[in-house]
């Protein structure tokens, strides 16, 4: 979907971007939307990282409990 955006795509959302929400709150919207990247961004990371961690086999407990 984005990959079909240009240059003029991006300058037209900016300008929009910036009639609507005014310069001043501009950089508080781009650090939270970085943000916000950032933490989905961690979480898919440690999905995935639990994932791709094998399986360990279970240990032998009953000689422990004998």
């Amino acid at each position: 979907m984005l990959n079909n955006i240009g240059v003029s795509g991006l300058v037209l959302i900016l300008a929009i971007a910036l009639i609507l929400f005014g310069p001043s709150k501009l950089p508080q919207l781009g650090r939270a939307f970085g943000d916000t990247l950032r933490e989905f961004r961690n979480s898919t990371r440690g999905m995935v990282e639990d994932n791709e961690q094998p399986e360990q086999a279970p240990t032998n407990d009953v000689k422990k409990l004998l």
